[in-house]
């Protein structure tokens, strides 16, 4: 009987923490939810804004477009002339958005842009 009591104590602590794991929220899973919590927002990169794109022009130079955008989130090891910005947001609980504008040099002056917000479109 003791035999019994040990195998089913521990298999029912075996559950439990296999049931901690389950509730992972990394991988969406709603298995375990505590309604009204709050989740924040999180937001990661480089704000991007149309007006900041706007300012851009072809034949600014490195300084200027760093003025305007501020620093690349990542400057590419192997082509130092493309400058990539990237700006993610995640409302608490929503599905993330993602915004990304790639700038290209040709003799350290502005040459191309290329991404989701360009000069002179009308998304947003």
């Amino acid at each position: 009987m003791p035999k019994t009591t040990i195998a089913l104590a521990a298999a029912l602590f075996s559950a439990t923490l296999l049931t901690g794991c389950a509730s992972s929220t990394d991988s969406g899973s709603k298995l375990i939810s505590f309604p009204g919590a709050y989740k924040i927002d999180i937001q990661q990169g480089n704000v991007i804004t149309r007006e900041m794109v706007d300012q851009l022009r072809p034949g600014m130079t490195r300084a200027q477009v760093q003025y305007v955008m501020g620093t690349p989130l990542i400057e590419d090891t192997f082509n130092s002339n493309r400058w990539d910005y990237i700006y993610s947001l995640q409302p608490g609980g929503k599905s993330r958005e993602q915004k990304t504008v790639t700038l290209f040099f040709v003799n350290d002056q502005l040459h191309s842009i290329q991404g989701d917000l360009v000069p002179g479109s009308n998304q947003q």
